[in-house]
């Protein structure tokens, strides 16, 4: 009788394990709960149609301290972004309400919890702001509904500190 026995093969067996191994690897990998430290894009709710302030009826702001005796003016636009900015910049709270920055391409944004920039939008209605408070604003554009004057953009980084 010829019979021919298999050669054995010593190495097929811990070459396919090692295979079975490497290729489960990405998917084990995948699955893990390890956060990445990298920086999450920015989230810009001017596309999604939320307003980050009420609109301008029913803003709190123009009633409070104000006279029917007192003028106020008008802040809109990069003038009424110049002004949230100023009035938040020290701020030490999280989110909408918290510390804002200006950005390098004038933008005015914040972070929320999750360290995420927020760009902020001006109301459609403007600000209603004490002219004495306002004064400070009036070579940007939006001031008393202006369309000329400065934008953020041209800011000294020595201002925007």
């Amino acid at each position: 009788m010829n019979t021919t026995e298999p050669k054995e093969r010593k190495f097929l067996r811990p070459i396919a394990l090692l295979l079975s191994v490497l290729l489960g690897v990405p998917f084990f990998s995948g699955c893990s709960s390890q956060r990445s430290s990298a920086p999450l894009p920015p989230v810009d709710d001017t596309r999604g149609g939320s307003q980050t302030y009420p609109a301008p009826g029913n803003q709190p702001q123009a009633k409070k301290g104000l006279s029917t005796k007192q003028k106020v003016a008008i802040l809109a636009g990069a003038a009424a972004l110049y002004y949230l900015y100023n009035k938040h910049k020290n701020n030490q709270a999280q989110g909408a309400q918290g510390k804002y920055y200006l950005s390098k391409n004038g933008r005015v944004y914040y972070r929320d919890a999750q360290g995420r920039p927020h760009w902020v939008t001006p109301p459609p209605g403007g600000i209603q702001v004490p002219e004495s408070e306002a004064q400070q604003y009036r070579d940007f554009q939006g001031y008393n509904n202006r369309s000329t004057g400065r934008d953020l953009t041209n800011l000294a980084p020595s201002q925007a500190q």
